[in-house]
């Protein structure tokens, strides 16, 4: 499938969890509007759902690539932050080491998706929704769905409602990232070789 036949300024967003027995957030955003979302669980349910919206991007909230230095999860060989995870450090960004606990299932599979929509010729970027939430100054879903869903709908996104659950408020807040990224609205933290993560800028949307 050629880039000809993706759907001009559609992107999904996947809040990805390390398991595919607990929630999967995914949405379509087109434009500025929610067209599509779901809580899914399978790696079958995100590819189907990915290939039915034909999106020109795929922003996953999950890491995408092992820290420098190690072949897989579990060498313990090199480091355990990436340039990006550093990044996020240096800013003061609260996250979670992706070596440690349950983000070592999250990464695996993350990798393991972002490989599997790159070879069906999908652009695919890793994004961390608290982080651009941070930058938007809008609360994370820890401080309550209405306060998010809300600052969301501040940020001019339509098509929210209050039947949505936290994992799909945070596909939808990447699937905004990865609309900014498209519009040259966002940064790359870190690097595409050692692991990037796309943030927005703070800048007026």
């Amino acid at each position: 499938m050629g880039k000809s036949k993706r759907v001009f300024s559609s992107i999904v967003g996947i809040d990805l969890a390390g398991s595919p027995k607990r929630n999967t957030g995914i949405c379509l955003l087109k434009g500025k509007t929610v067209d599509k979302y779901a809580t899914v669980y399978s790696d079958s349910e995100i590819i189907s759902f990915v290939e039915e919206a034909k999106p020109m991007l795929v922003a996953i909230d999950a890491p995408l690539n092992l820290p420098p230095g190690r072949k897989n999860i579990d060498d313990r060989n090199g480091e355990h932050f990436r340039p990006c995870d550093r990044e996020l450090l240096k800013r003061g960004i609260r996250f979670f080491p992706i070596t440690l606990g349950p983000m070592r299932s999250l990464t695996v599979r993350g990798i393991k998706l972002k490989k599997i929509l790159k070879r069906k010729g999908y652009e695919v970027i890793e994004i961390y929704p608290g982080a651009a939430q941070d930058v938007w100054g809008i609360p994370r879903k820890q401080k309550g769905l209405s306060k998010l869903r809300k600052g969301l709908e501040k940020l001019g996104l339509k098509g929210l409602n209050n039947k949505m659950n936290g994992d799909e408020l945070d596909a939808i807040t990447g699937a905004l990232t990865g609309k900014l990224f498209l519009q040259g609205k966002a940064e790359v933290l870190g690097n595409c070789k050692g692991g990037a993560i796309i943030d927005p800028k703070n800048i007026k949307l």
